[in-house]
């Protein structure tokens, strides 16, 4: 079963169990697929769904940090379930033993001799983990390996 087709199940089910604060959220990313299906006229594929999610996830992420930062617990608690909706979309994350192994992998692969190679190494990283890594901590993993000891 595809991620959409998953996506548009739960959303049955959660209509059908009056969750309705899962179901909002769910109803948000469909409504997010939908509008970049039609804004490209292309039919999403999985990794263009999780990449969807992934932003989605990131805004929850900023927004919590921001309601939080002002004093109101009471929204950010409403990202933050909204958050816990979407992260079960996600694939299994990789362990941080992982990660190193790809970015290593990735800086041997381009040859990266410094700093200024990374653009080269994320190009080779980013496709392999998107979706199952957070991008800022394979960033700091790929400045770590490229920078001189």
């Amino acid at each position: 079963m595809s991620l959409k087709a998953q996506i548009t199940e739960d959303m049955k089910a959660a209509m059908r169990a009056k969750e309705t604060g899962k179901l909002n959220t769910i109803r948000l990313l469909i409504a997010e697929i939908k509008r970049k299906e039609v804004d490209e006229r292309i039919e999403l594929d999985d990794a263009q769904t999780i990449a969807i999610v992934e932003k989605m996830i990131k805004q929850r992420k900023d927004s919590i940090t921001q309601f939080e930062a002002g004093g109101r617990a009471d929204l950010a608690e409403i990202e933050k379930a909204e958050l816990a909706v979407l992260s079960a979309y996600m694939p299994a994350g990789l362990s941080d033993e992982e990660i190193a192994a790809e970015v290593a992998a990735a800086v041997a692969a381009s040859g990266a001799a410094g700093p200024q190679d990374m653009g080269k190494v994320m190009g080779i990283v980013k496709p392999k983990l998107a979706g199952r890594a957070d991008m800022t901590v394979v960033s700091a993993l790929v400045k770590k390996a490229l920078s001189p000891a």
